[in-house]
């Protein structure tokens, strides 16, 4: 990507879209920041491959179909309509924001794209296209519709991963079950950029990994590793995306869970812990195997093309996402 100077132009476009619309002072400034980030990424997707033109055609369908829905509920808005129909507009923005940020139960189109991109292009479609949703969501938080799409999200993205072997697919029904989460951290209203934090960062360093060993699906986990320290450090990287206690994704989960506890929100939280259990299933599924001592390893030598740099960023990102928590453990108690 960044070889192409079409590319970081649009990368650049892109970036300047998002900027617009969380920085802007009306929804029509936002409409139209979202509107520069969508049509700046519709060329980054598009590699002339079949499966890539046929991701961006339905991303740019389904975007589009979001943007006119809020752009016909904040005309209305702008009539100055009665108070209740005031609130049936606000509905349909924030149905619009949910959709475009790949919420359930608008989640229809988030993995059937995710398929057919790149690693780099799912990069920015995880992280970066889920910031300007997730902002303009914050602004208007209607808590019914809101907890709907918290428990549904927490659904599908547990059970929708169960029988996936593609890991891009795995990849969007976890990012759909972190989306609860960051829904429901909304309730302390900045407390879902903290989460939102430890995500980016814990999916970059998966993400990463998955694209310098061109690593696509569940069995290419098992034949690629020519070192065994890799191979602990990216499973323990995809338990840290799981939120398993003793990594530092736990940390982002359990503020949220303290803020449902203050909020009296028992049931949202019992109902998304039991679904996060099941997430962890798939993820220690994957695990599994590769933990146990007598799982076969290849018995010719394989080069290493990586380039060491690389290697060095990933190794580091690894070893904080698996051993930061006890870092930060350690220092709360000392201090």
């Amino acid at each position: 990507m960044f070889n192409n100077s079409s590319k970081i132009m649009f990368l650049n476009i892109l970036m300047m879209g998002t900027l617009i619309s969380i920085s802007a002072n009306s929804w029509l400034s936002a409409w139209m920041g979202l509107e520069i980030n969508l049509l700046a990424f519709i060329p980054l997707m598009s590699d002339n491959k079949l499966m890539s033109t046929e991701s961006s055609l339905k991303y740019f369908l389904t975007q589009a179909l979001a943007s006119s829905m809020f752009l016909f509920a904040v005309i209305m808005l702008m009539m100055n309509f009665k108070s209740s129909e005031s609130n049936y507009f606000t509905e349909i923005i924030l149905s619009s924001l949910l959709m475009k940020s790949g919420s359930a139960p608008f989640h229809f189109w988030f993995p059937n794209v995710m398929e057919g991109l790149s690693w780099s292009n799912i990069l920015i479609m995880m992280i970066w296209q889920k910031i300007a949703p997730l902002m303009l969501i914050s602004y208007i938080i209607i808590k019914p519709l809101i907890i709907m799409s918290i428990i549904l999200s927490s659904l599908i993205g547990a059970l929708g991963g169960l029988n996936q072997t593609s890991l891009r697919k795995l990849m969007a029904y976890s990012s759909i079950n972190h989306l609860s989460w960051m829904l429901a951290a909304m309730y302390n209203s900045n407390m879902w950029l903290m989460y939102f934090l430890f995500y980016s960062f814990l999916t970059f360093s998966m993400v990463s990994m998955f694209n310098m060993f061109k690593i696509s699906y569940i069995n290419h986990l098992f034949t690629f590793f020519n070192e065994k320290s890799m191979k602990f450090f990216l499973f323990f990287n995809l338990l840290s995306l799981g939120g398993l206690p003793p990594f530092l994704g736990f940390l982002p989960k359990m503020m949220v869970i303290q803020s449902l506890t203050i909020n009296n929100q028992f049931f949202l939280l019992m109902f998304m812990l039991m679904m996060t259990l099941i997430t962890l299933y798939f993820y220690l599924r994957l695990c599994y195997s590769a933990f146990m001592l007598n799982y076969y390893d290849n018995n010719w030598m394989m080069f290493s093309i990586y380039k060491l740099s690389m290697m060095k960023i990933l190794m580091i990102n690894s070893y904080i996402s698996s051993f930061s928590l006890f870092l930060i453990f350690s220092l709360y108690y000392l201090y």
